[in-house]
């Protein structure tokens, strides 16, 4: 139950992570967008307006050098001289700008603001500025041409325009699109500083070169049309844009250029002063432009950000609470659950291993058992597990139900064997006794011996009748009140099988063995034997001897047959060391079923082995208990046993069924004749009932074995066995 316990919790615990998950994922967008707008403010900070300045600084610093170096190739020396001053005091400037941009994108809000397309075009801005003091030199030097500095002071802006470009983004589309026509405008007027620089060089320099008019010609261009660009992705700020672009300022420079454009190449179009006084104050409305509508962008952007500043505080902090409700939530219902399942647990363990088997063994005991007492509802509550509880209760119920009326099977069956078992004794008792009397009127050999197998079959058939007795667990009616020779009983045991002629007996030691465990050893035996006779060619011989051993006394039953497997012989003396409790279906190895059942009763170890002659060997272990020693006794064969039994008055069972006589009851005897084969062993010659002699020999031994027979049987009806009744005074 531990087990699924634990797949319970990690079950509810995966659903308590998902949900945390679902949380995680839906506060990061959140947070994100939150986030975007708090690094849009800080990279405007941090990146954007340190940008702003060394752009503005490289512009001017870029105008300077082309003033200087035009003066420098007209040779003015003393114009020269005022330009080289204005550049150096521009060249500080932009020192001082760079100094500040990179202490201020190199700080830690700027790192963890910038993204990784901001942090490469930062690492482009500043190696374009690593190379700026060359680029001074060169130019100081005289190295370079005035187009070529320019250029690169134009490459310069132009990858700080591109970093604009990376943190002007938004969450909103409407104002990320906004902010991207607002870069363009911008990079209008970084096109007008271009102008600047090329006509000032022009001016200083007093002449208008075919390429610089071109060149004039071109930017003039792009500013025009980068200006109409931006202004058409912001059609709700005509109020805005529409006086500057249609303004005074705008419209008299936009007419200086036309005028410079159609002069084309030779003097310079226009004074310094006309330059200046028309391209200064469009470029100051221009920027302001810029100002206004980056302003109007930021009123507009208000309205989203605060609706990502509710959401966050919605998701991350709302959604925060219902996440800790939850989790405290399932793990309450969880512990509950728990607990409600480990109380179901229990009882159905208690049920399993406690109150059914002690149910089962009240009813073996024969007591009355209480079903509702035995089990008892299981209240769980009105829920789905109170409503499995209820349904388990009826399940247990339905359990010690069955098990009683099983218990109550079981033992009618085995009333109906021991019923059986008593009447087919009774019936057979009055059988042996009839042909007891028979017996003692028949005269003819030939008639007597008939009688014999008669009687011979009716033993036998007693014995499978007590079969039923100890299958039903009831004990057999055949006692003894006084200690039996073990040699008598293995006689007694031969006896009782069909093909006793094989059996070879060697007692061994002289023992005696208890009364009270006399029969049951009998019985025992004779079940062996009769298996090992059962599985052997009829042409061998199974041999039983006895031998005293420190424990006790140990019999063996050794045939010479088909033998067993070693899984089969594992099986076997499991069955003979444990024997389960009979069922009506276990009807396989019967009779090492009744062996298991009469040595357990009498705390005897019977076991299975290997015989050396490749059949089976089983070794019977009699506990010291029930042995006692008594005077040495010759070896008899199973014939010579059969004449000696009846002087036996020790064997005087208490019931009408004398085990002398199962131990006799068998074929008339054959009379030895002295004769051998040429190897010079004996060879035992048939009998021939015609002989009159010979019937005459017969004749007598019967007779006296009848004799000693009714005597050992009248002693026994005289003198039954105290607590016990006679088997023939049983049930009919």
């Amino acid at each position: 139950m531990s087990s699924r316990t634990s797949r319970l919790r990690a079950k509810i615990a995966f659903l308590l992570a998902s949900l945390a998950a679902l949380w995680a994922f839906a506060a990061f967008v959140t947070v994100r967008d939150g986030l975007t707008l708090l690094w849009i403010r800080t990279l405007d900070s941090e990146v954007g307006r340190p940008t702003n300045a060394l752009v503005q600084s490289v512009q001017e610093e870029r105008r300077r050098s082309a003033v200087y170096l035009a003066l420098e190739e007209k040779g003015d020396t003393a114009a020269s001289a005022t330009a080289r001053s204005a550049l150096d005091t521009a060249r500080q400037h932009t020192d001082e700008a760079v100094s500040v941009f990179r202490n201020s994108v190199r700080g830690t809000a700027a790192r963890w603001a910038q993204s990784d397309t901001t942090a490469a075009r930062l690492s482009e801005l500043d190696a374009r500025l690593n190379a700026l003091p060359a680029e001074r030199s060169d130019m100081d030097a005289g190295r370079v041409e005035r187009s070529a500095v320019t250029a690169f002071y134009t490459g310069v802006v132009g990858k700080g325009y591109e970093i604009f470009e990376t943190i002007s983004v938004f969450s909103d589309r409407d104002i990320n699109s906004r902010l991207g026509h607002l870069l363009t405008l911008s990079r209008g007027r970084e096109l007008l500083s271009q102008e600047d620089a090329l006509i000032s060089g022009v001016i200083a320099a007093g002449r208008f070169s075919p390429a610089e008019a071109a060149e004039f010609g071109r930017i003039v261009g792009a500013q025009r049309y980068t200006r109409s660009v931006g202004v058409a992705g912001l059609p709700d700020d005509t109020a805005i844009y529409q006086p500057v672009l249609e303004g005074q300022e705008l419209g008299r420079f936009q007419a200086l250029e036309d005028q410079i454009v159609l002069q084309g190449p030779g003097a310079a179009p226009v004074t310094a002063a006309a330059w200046r006084a028309a391209l200064d104050p469009a470029l100051a409305s221009l920027a302001q432009l810029d100002i206004d509508l980056a302003d109007a962008t930021i009123d507009q952007a208000t309205g989203p950000g605060v609706m990502i500043v509710v959401r966050l505080i919605l998701a991350a902090g709302l959604g925060l609470i219902a996440v800790v409700a939850s989790i405290i939530l399932s793990i309450t219902t969880a512990r509950a659950i728990v607990h409600q399942l480990r109380l179901l647990r229990d009882a159905a363990d208690d049920l399993a291993t406690v109150r059914l088997p002690r149910v089962v063994e009240r009813l073996a005991a024969g007591e009355e058992v209480d079903i509702e007492a035995e089990a008892p509802p299981l209240a769980f509550g009105s829920d789905e597990i109170g409503q499995v509880g209820h349904a388990f209760t009826k399940a247990q119920e339905t359990a010690v139900r069955v098990a009683v009326d099983q218990a109550e099977l079981r033992r009618g069956v085995r009333d109906v064997f021991v019923s059986l078992a008593r009447r087919n004794q009774a019936l057979i008792h009055s059988q042996l006794r009839l042909l007891d009397d028979m017996e003692c009127r028949v005269t003819d050999p030939t008639d007597l011996e008939e009688l014999f197998r008669v009687d011979h079959l009716a033993t036998r058939m007693r014995r499978n009748a007590e079969n039923l007795l100890v299958l039903s667990g009831a004990t057999a009616g055949r006692g003894w009140r006084r200690p039996v020779p073990v040699a008598d009983i293995l006689r007694a045991a031969c006896a009782e099988v069909e093909g006793y002629h094989r059996v070879v007996i060697q007692p061994g030691d002289a023992a005696e063995l208890a009364g009270r465990a006399v029969g049951d050893v009998i019985h025992l035996l004779a079940e062996l034997v009769e298996n090992a006779l059962s599985f052997s060619p009829p042409d061998t011989t199974v041999h039983v001897k006895g031998a005293r051993v420190g424990t006790g006394h140990v019999l063996e039953v050794e045939d010479r047959g088909l033998g067993m497997s070693e899984a089969v012989l594992d099986e076997s003396n499991e069955l003979l060391r444990d024997p389960p409790e009979f069922k009506l279906t276990s009807t396989a190895r019967l009779g090492l079923f009744v062996v298991g059942r009469l040595a357990q009763r009498h705390e005897i170890e019977v076991q299975l082995r290997r015989s050396p002659y490749g059949g089976v060997t089983a070794i019977v272990l009699i506990p010291e208990k029930l042995v006692s020693g008594r005077p040495p006794a010759s070896e008899l064969t199973l014939l010579e046993a059969a004449v000696a039994l009846p002087s036996v008055p020790e064997m005087r069972p208490r019931a009408a069924a004398a085990p002398v006589a199962l131990a006799v009851r068998a074929e008339p005897p054959v009379r030895v004749v002295t004769a051998r084969t040429p190897s010079g062993l004996p060879v035992r010659p048939k009998p021939n009932p015609s002989a009159p002699a010979q019937a005459r020999d017969i004749r007598d031994l019967m007779s006296a074995f009848q004799r000693g027979t009714q005597r050992g049987r009248a002693e026994a009806v005289e003198t039954p066995a105290e607590g016990e009744n006679n088997d023939a005074a049983t049930d009919r």
